[in-house]
């Protein structure tokens, strides 16, 4: 992984009117890496993404894609990367190939080369069976790989995903994560909006959490789990009657012991994996049988009710002119 930027923004501010939809967002993401911008709908996270992507012009501020400036030189800034919005904007009508023939056209390519091309993405994405059939008859997975495939067509070294996986069940979740996470492995450059925590968790390799236009906290997600409090020793006794005397035990150890009688679970603070080791030695030879003992870090879903008051899935306010920035989808499959 490089260290150097492939995408950066720089103090971008956008209003509409007399709403400030996004308020002064830096970012800097290297190349070959992931950065998950988490926050709940209305945060900003759309809007942000159009002006990296020169669909929308920043009010001030600036961004750069590929080392090129959305407003000096937005055209070398769409030759350099793709972009997927928020929901599937293949043709219908066409087929698989038939969409990837299009865009490979749109984009100046020669037919031989659209021609290999198609057929590798088809593949790649787990719809060579599917390539010569009408988008209309494809699952909702299947849209979105294809959505994917036809922003790859050029093979762009930055890609944008504006919640990729939204209406997606969670099997066709976790195949599009497969996929980007190969994608990842070949040296592209993502930034992913979500408002999805396991997203967040599963794909980033730092995540800037937005709120209300503004980026609240950044850091890998080990990092910002840590912000939110310290781990816990989670112990499960496999018999109720075994509570109060594992309870006993556990006091002698730490200062501080919830108890959760309905689930036989006690919790503690624990520091670490030597906490764990030390409480599961004297549990050992004790005679209290365990179901499970083990350390629980806080969740993302924790980290953003710690900086925000607020889950990230539960909706902001909408903007005072309407304008909810999120549910403005993105035009275009790619550019």
């Amino acid at each position: 992984m490089s260290s150097r930027p492939a995408i950066e923004a720089d103090n971008l501010v956008k209003r509409f009117g007399d709403t400030l939809a996004v308020d002064g967002v830096s970012l800097s993401v290297p190349e070959g890496s992931v950065l998950g911008l988490l926050g709940p709908n209305g945060a900003g996270k759309t809007t942000t993404v159009r002006m990296m992507t020169t669909l929308t012009t920043p009010t001030s501020g600036t961004a750069r894609v590929a080392g090129y400036d959305v407003i000096e030189q937005p055209d070398m800034v769409r030759k350099s990367m793709g972009l997927t919005g928020q929901a599937a904007t293949v043709d219908e009508l066409l087929t698989g190939r038939e969409n990837l023939h299009l865009i490979g056209s749109l984009y100046g390519l020669t037919s031989v080369y659209v021609r290999q091309a198609a057929g590798d993405l088809l593949e790649r994405f787990s719809l060579s069976d599917a390539g010569d059939r009408v988008v209309k008859t494809y699952s909702g997975g299947m849209r979105r790989r294809l959505d994917l495939a036809v922003s790859l067509i050029a093979t762009p070294p930055v890609l944008f995903l504006d919640e990729p996986t939204t209406g997606l069940d969670p099997r066709s979740r976790v195949e599009l994560w497969d996929v980007l996470r190969g994608l990842v492995s070949d040296g592209t450059t993502l930034l992913l909006t979500t408002q999805y925590l396991e997203e967040a968790d599963q794909l980033a390799d730092r995540i800037a959490v937005i709120d209300r236009g503004h980026v609240i906290a950044e850091g890998t997600p080990l990092e910002l789990k840590d912000q939110s409090g310290k781990a816990a020793l989670v112990v499960t006794v496999s018999h109720a009657d075994d509570l109060g005397e594992a309870e006993r035990l556990l006091r002698t150890l730490v200062e501080e012991v919830h108890v959760e009688a309905n689930a036989r679970q006690l919790t503690a603070p624990a520091n670490g994996l030597a906490d764990v080791t030390r409480i599961a030695g004297a549990f050992d030879g004790s005679g209290i049988e365990l179901d499970d003992l083990g350390l629980k870090r806080p969740s993302l879903d924790d980290v953003f009710l710690h900086l925000t008051g607020h889950r990230a899935e539960e909706a902001a306010e909408p903007p005072d002119d309407g304008r909810a920035d999120d549910a403005d989808n993105l035009s275009g499959v790619s550019t």
